[in-house]
């Protein structure tokens, strides 16, 4: 499936890409990707480290009267 992304669709993508962006802002566009991508790695770290935390130390919600 990704075989054809790679090949001639590619190509094709990244001249699209070129045409719509120009050769000045596709740096510009990679570096915020990136940043993203980290932003998100990020995050995804950290709510696994929280719900890790979470499942070592379970709360219990105090018992109400009836």
């Amino acid at each position: 499936m990704l075989k054809g992304l790679f090949g001639e669709h590619g190509i094709l993508i990244l001249i699209v890409i070129l045409l719509l962006f120009g050769s000045s802002k596709i740096p510009d566009l990679a570096r915020s990707l990136g940043k993203s991508i980290n932003e998100f790695k990020k995050g995804r770290e950290e709510g696994a480290n929280s719900s890790a935390k979470d499942d070592q130390h379970p709360t219990t919600p105090p018992n109400k009267p009836a």
